[in-house]
């Protein structure tokens, strides 16, 4: 009786608890690991500053003369520096994976925590929580320096452009929206590393995905299978949820092309995971 008792499967409340306790032990190795090597805070920190300094720049370099009329979406302006703060957030993420695989720490993290879908889970929750804090001190500098510079280009409330701030929807929608999608970009990012595991090839496949393919598509000459492919990028649709006129012309709206991007980060993140699980180290 008491070996039959013994060799039972624990009860569900049991695994849920253990499995708990495993990613919180995990997030803690994690964030151990991150906080004691000055990399991943400076990328962090270059989030922020780079994203800020090339909205910056491009606000103060555009202008609306009065004697002309200007198509141009003050707030999406603004958010121009996201493009370029993509880049830094997809390395970050790369290297979260690929350093431990480089220097052979991931077999010791795999030794002392055997439950990779926690040592995984523990990654993308750690990861995505910083780049949305810092792309929250990104999002709002871009905005403010728009606030603060468009005015005084031509860019007034006078001439029909709204101002670029928070308490207008289109820009809070834009500049949450721009938030998630520098989540969902370190999200899809760590997929790809996790499956490529080389810095350097995983670094390349995601900026080649967030550059080079709408490059790409862009040389294609029929309008109509252009725009159908358009939707499923995740650059070309992600960014749409920084739009907010023109709204009618777009390729996909801009919630549904933030849903894209995120189909594409959950499709990365679930392939990553089952490589993970069942690859050696």
């Amino acid at each position: 009786m008491s070996t039959a008792l013994q060799t039972q499967p624990a009860p569900p409340v049991a695994r849920a608890a253990a499995r708990g306790a495993s990613l919180r032990h995990a997030l803690h190795a994690e964030w151990t690991k991150l906080r004691t090597v000055s990399g991943p805070s400076w990328l962090l920190l270059g989030v922020a500053a780079a994203t800020i300094a090339v909205s910056t720049a491009a606000v103060g370099a555009t202008h609306c003369p009065q004697n002309l009329t200007c198509p141009v979406d003050s707030t999406k302006l603004s958010l121009t520096g996201i493009q370029f703060g993509q880049a830094v957030v997809a390395i970050l993420a790369v290297l979260m994976v690929s350093n431990e695989y480089s220097s052979g720490m991931m077999r010791v993290t795999l030794t002392a925590m055997p439950r990779r879908q926690a040592v995984l889970a523990a990654k993308a929750i750690l990861l995505a929580a910083l780049v949305l804090v810092a792309g929250a001190v990104a999002v709002f500098g871009s905005v403010l320096a728009g606030h603060l510079i468009l005015p005084g280009h031509g860019f007034t409330a006078a001439r029909g452009f709204h101002p670029v701030w928070l308490s207008y929807g289109p820009t809070l929608r834009a500049a949450c929206g721009s938030v998630l999608y520098l989540g969902l970009i370190a999200l899809m990012s760590l997929g790809v590393a996790v499956i490529v595991r080389d810095s350097a090839v995983s670094i390349g496949a995601v900026l080649g995905l967030l550059y080079l393919f709408p490059i790409i598509l862009s040389f294609i000459g029929n309008e109509h299978w252009q725009h159908r492919l358009e939707r499923w990028t995740p650059t070309v649709a992600g960014l749409t949820i920084q739009d907010t006129t023109g709204l009618r012309s777009l390729v996909i709206t801009p919630w549904a092309g933030l849903g894209v991007l995120a189909i594409w980060a959950a499709a990365a993140m679930l392939a990553g995971g089952l490589v993970f699980r069942f690859r050696d180290v």
